[in-house]
This record gives C-alpha cells, structure tokens and sequence, in this order.
C-alpha cells in the first residue's frame, strides 16, 4: 500500500513508531520538556500554559513534555514560579492539559523534578518566593549562599514524594513521566564528586551518590506499575570540572538500563553561565552538537535513546536515526518555533519549517514576565486568545498594499492574503527580506537566511503579487488606491555628525555586512550594541582584527541575558573591547577616541559604523494620510527587533 503521506517515503526512520513501555509512539519525535512561568502563584497551570501544551499535540509530536513538575515544593522549588505536584488543587490543570494533548492526538509526558541546593539559593529562573533553606549533597558555600547537607530523615522524605508524584501524575491522565537527573539539579549534584563530599551511604563512590536516584526511581516504578513509561533525562557529560564526564555518565546510564524504559541524554549545567549556552545550543554551537552524547551511551545500554541539541531540520533528524545515534529526538525550542513540524514534514512540507533562530526570547520572556513568547511564531504563549481567528476568512475582500517587504511587511501579506484580500507587496530593492539580509549575514546567524526563505516562499504560496525596485511614494499610493494599506518602510541607519563620518575608509553597518569585501585588515567598529558585537564576532572569525568602541559600561546591554551569555565570550575573542569610550574623530588612520578624560587613538583600515537605527516618523506621518485604513508595522513605527516586526505583521493582518 502506497503512503498516504510523503513525509514517511522521505523520512521512514523518523515516521516509523515505536514501543515505549506500554506506549506505541506514532513517529520518532517527542516534544521536549519545557517549563514558562505561565503557573499560578500556588503552583498550578494555567488556561495559558494548557493551551501552549495543546497546541504542540496539535502540531503532530508523538509525545509532549511539560517540565519540571516540582515534587518536594519545600526544599526543591528553584524557580519563581513552578508546577508544584504536592500543592492542594494541583490536580484540575493537569487533568485538562492531559485532556487536551489526548484530544489533539498526542501523548502527555511530564518531567519529575527537584532544584536541590537551588531551591534555596538564587539562581537563573528564581530570585524571589525560594525555599526557606538550601539543601544539597554537602554543606558549602555557593556565591549566592550557604547550603546545608541534606539530612537522611529528608533524603527519605523526597525520595517517597517521587512516587506520590509520580502517581498523581499517572492519575490525572499524563501517559509517562521523565524523572531529570540532568543540568545541575538535585540528582545531578548527588552523582557529581565535586558537590558530594558526603561519607553515609549517599557519598563516596559512584554507586554511592547514584544510590538517591536509583532509589527515586524504584519509588516511581512501585507507583505506577510495571508497564507504564518511565523516561530519565541524563547528562552524556556535565562539560565541567564540577561534575561527571562522558565515561561517568555511561556508567550512571547502566545502572538505570533496567529501570527505565527511555533514557533522554542532554549535558552541561542549567546554573553555570558557560554551560548554560551548550545545554540549550546557542547559534555558535552547530545544530545536534550534543546527540554524539547520546549516540556514545546507546552503545552500553539496551533501553532506547532520546537525543537533544536544537534540532530543527527533519533531514538531520531522520540521518541520526538512521545511524542508529537515537532512537527518538527531543524537540524543545524549534517546537515553539514551529509546533508543526512534525506534521509539516510529514506531509513533505520541509520548505514550510519555520525554524528556531536560537535567540533565547523564549527564555528572556520566561524571567521578564512569567510568559513566553517565540521570535518567529507569533502565536507562542498566545494560543489561549487567538482561538479560530487566524484562520477565518474575510467577508469583504478588499485591495491590501504593503509598502515594504521586510519581515514585517512579508507577514502582515502572507496573513492578509491567506485570510482571502488582494495583497500587493511593494519593494524598493530588488529582493525581498529587508534587515533579515543582514542580520543573517554572521556566520552563526544562517537560521535567520532560512526564516528569510521560508517566509519569501509564504509569500509566494500565498498569491501576494511582489513588486521589486519600486518605491512606494504618496503618488505611487493615490495611484494604486488600495482599500487598506500597511506601511512597513524600515528603518534608516543612524550617521552621527562625527568629523569624518564622510571619509572614503568609513562603512556602514549593514553595508559592511553584505559586503565584507569593503572592510579592511584592522576594523574599528563604533558602537557596542547588538549589531556592532555580532559584526565583531564575524569579522573576527574571517580574520579581521577588530576593536569595538562603546559609550555605555557595557556591550551588548540591550540583548536578553540568555543570548548574551554565549555572546559575550564570543566578544571577547574576537575583539578589544573600549568602553565607556566617546569617538570625537575619524581620520584616515582610525579613529580618535576619549577615555576616562584621556585621548584614545584606535588605527583601523575601516571604520565600521554601527551606532542604530531611527524610524522615518516623518515619512511614516505623510504616507498614513493617504488611506484612511492604514497600519504602521516593524522599524518605522519603533525600531525593534525581529519579534516586534514578525508579530505586528501577523496581528495587524489579523485586523484588514
């Protein structure tokens, strides 16, 4: 019989199924554990947080993951705000995020966990509402406070509140648990020497410090039966000196073999900064670059694997199984970015994907707001209030033109055409894309080529007609007469009235980005944010030697912390770092700077010009004039950043 779907022709691994304890997956894919502050200040999901998880069920994942259900809430609750799985009222939020991933034709995982020393210590996703006491393996003194050494009576206690989780969970209709013994947290301080100096029977050998989990783990199988699915989350190497390495790891993994019935192997440390960025791969890690983790330990045990690592392309998913690296992956941002990747794909609608640009908005949102939000998917942490709206179609159609073919201009057409008006889009240069360009000029920017691509073949699908090389003036408007019109002109680099900005060595930002063939040997580069940083790292790595001058304290200030940390040690290897450092002159040797009252030359071939953008308020003011429906989207209403120009398209298309 021939396959109804392509999808299985071109991905057969992938979209083969698979037996998990009583479970038979329907495809390879799982969607990760993920865990938005989108919680109830006691502990309970939210209407948001149930339809974030229903929405990825819809998208085709075999199984979705919420993550880290906390079980012990008072020693172990090491973020502001978190599922706590022994909170009176828990129950009801579970049951009908169960109810809703069942009905959109997936199964309900959820991830069994506890902060250890972090429930009662500040860490990345907590500084307020923490546990009254830090307990770990050992008593120590951490940067943010002392920890004591967990008691025995307590070890028992939270070992039993594994099972009562574990059963509550199993109750209200969740198909599996992961228990996570990975990323710094309480099983992953026990098992590392570097945390546990203790001498009882939860110290000293491996066995030993491993003795905590293994017995957390027959609690579980005592309270969910025989034949329910117990997954573990490991780490394959915890790529520091303070914890176990690949070798440890695979010896952890076989004394789990017989346990468990998936071991989902990740690495690194969620609380160590240089760590975090491999944990959760940043854009200079290459897209899978922990599955050789996973691909190690499969060797050493018969329990299948699930591997991690920002995968995102259906192509390398498919090659890992294949290889027999894994036998599932693990999705977690690229299914914010696109819960419907497996459906896509499998209904061989690859060119389709939008990928994830591993920005971390998702997590910067998480901490800001206790939401999420999604870079390139609009509808991220807003599915609860979108309802059927995306999709119903207009009663009156009407003549949209868009001037401008930006992100932003591209979406609010592809919206504003699948909702059934005439869309036009109009383009001053000859391609269309806008800032995405330049933004995906860095090496370890390609995924922002690819949302490039992805949206320009929406555009196309969508039956919007493209007009390049053209600029949309007041006449060209009144001509045109649309019915409603969306002005998504941009924004214009910003040139400072410095002596010499004029001068023949002087490049601007994005010019200097799509044509590295201008910028010279030595690079001064004026302005430390964003764009000038990124620029740094670039040219650096095509071996310029770059100099960036910054006014503020610091580089890069603008950017969420999460992006920042894998960004800042890029910076620092690729350029000499001036702050708090004014430019009063350009000449044809570099740039002359001030420094702490002092006079600062910085010989450069090319002065690389990157000091922001301004919108064209003026213009924007003339041209909403003109048509009496008019909408003000991306740079020329407030410059921003993808996130801002993607969602406004999308929301204003909503709206024609």
């Amino acid at each position: 019989m021939a396959n109804k779907y392509s999808g299985k022709e071109q991905y057969p691994m992938l979209f083969s199924p698979i037996r998990i304890g009583n479970l038979r997956l329907k495809n390879r894919i799982i969607g990760a554990p993920t865990s938005p502050s989108m919680i109830t200040a006691n502990g309970h999901f939210t209407p948001e947080m149930i339809a974030y998880l229903g929405e990825k069920a819809d998208g085709g994942a075999g199984v979705v993951t919420y993550g880290e259900g906390i079980v012990h809430s008072k020693t172990g609750k090491s973020h502001n705000k978190q599922l706590q799985l022994d909170s009176f009222g828990v129950k009801q939020g579970l049951v009908s995020a169960t109810r809703l991933i069942h009905d959109n034709g997936a199964f309900a995982n959820i991830q069994l966990s506890h902060g250890g020393m972090y429930g009662g210590l500040a860490s990345v996703g907590g500084d307020q509402d923490g546990c009254d006491v830090a307990y770990g393996p050992s008593a120590m003194t951490m940067p943010a406070g002392e920890v004591k050494e967990m008691p025995k009576e307590m070890i028992y206690e939270i070992i039993k509140s594994y099972g009562t989780a574990a059963k509550l969970c199993k109750d209200c209709g969740f198909d599996m648990v992961q228990v996570h013994a990975a990323h710094g947290w309480l099983f992953s301080q026990f098992l590392s020497p570097y945390y546990n100096k203790r001498t009882d029977e939860f110290g000293g050998s491996l066995e030993n410090r491993a003795r905590f989990l293994l017995m957390s783990l027959d609690e579980v199988r005592k309270a969910v039966g025989p034949h329910f699915p117990i997954e573990i989350r490991l780490s394959g190497d915890d790529c520091t000196e303070k914890g176990l390495h690949l070798d440890d790891c695979i010896l952890v993994a076989k004394m789990v073999d017989d346990k468990v019935d998936l071991i989902n192997v990740s690495c690194g440390n969620h609380e160590d900064p240089d760590m975090f960025c491999r944990t959760h791969p940043s854009s200079f890690y290459p897209h899978g670059v922990n599955v050789y983790l996973a691909a190690e330990i499969k060797k050493h045990v018969k329990t299948p694997i699930a591997c991690v690592g920002s995968l995102n392309d259906p192509a390398q998913m498919e090659k890992i199984l294949e290889e027999g690296q894994a036998d599932i992956v693990e999705l977690g941002r690229e299914l914010l970015a696109d819960p419907y990747l497996p459906q896509k794909a499998l209904e061989g609608k690859t060119s389709d994907i939008t990928p994830c640009i591993r920005c971390y908005e998702c997590f910067g949102e998480t901490t800001k707001s206790e939401s999420i939000k999604c870079t390139v998917n609009p509808i991220m942490g807003q599915e609860s209030f979108i309802g059927c709206t995306a999709c119903k179609k207009v009663i009156e159609k009407k003549k949209v033109l868009v001037v401008g073919g930006g992100p932003a201009g591209m979406e609010a057409a592809i919206t504003s055409a699948t909702r059934g008006h005439d869309v036009t889009i109009v383009e001053m240069s000859d391609k269309l894309g806008g800032n995405l360009h330049p933004a995906g000029a860095p090496y370890f920017k390609k995924d922002i080529i690819q949302l490039c691509d992805v949206m320009i073949n929406r555009v196309n699908k969508a039956g919007v007609k493209v007009i390049l090389n053209t600029k949309a003036d007041a006449e060209y408007i009144k001509n045109f007469a649309p019915d409603a019109l969306f002005i998504a002109i941009g924004s214009n680099e910003l040139v400072p009235p410095i002596k010499g900005i004029d001068l023949p060595n002087v490049v601007m930002a994005i010019d200097g980005e799509l044509h590295p063939e201008k910028i010279g040997k030595k690079v001064a580069i004026m302005g430390g944010g964003l764009v000038g940083s990124e620029i740094a790292v670039s040219l650096n790595h095509e071996g310029k030697e770059c100099t960036l001058i910054e006014m503020k304290k610091e580089v890069a200030d603008e950017v969420n912390p999460f992006y920042r940390g894998g960004l800042m040690p890029e910076i620092e290897k690729a350029a000499t770092v001036l702050t708090e450092t004014k430019v009063k002159e350009i000449t044809n040797k570099g740039v002359i700077c001030e420094k702490d009252g002092k006079e600062v030359i910085v010989e450069a071939d090319t002065v690389l010009c990157a000091l922001g953008f301004r919108a064209p308020y003026d213009v924007v003011d003339k041209l909403s004039e003109l048509v009496d429906e008019y909408y003000i989207i991306g740079d020329c209403k407030n410059v921003g950043q993808i996130y801002q120009a993607i969602n406004q398209g999308y929301y204003m298309g909503l709206r024609v």
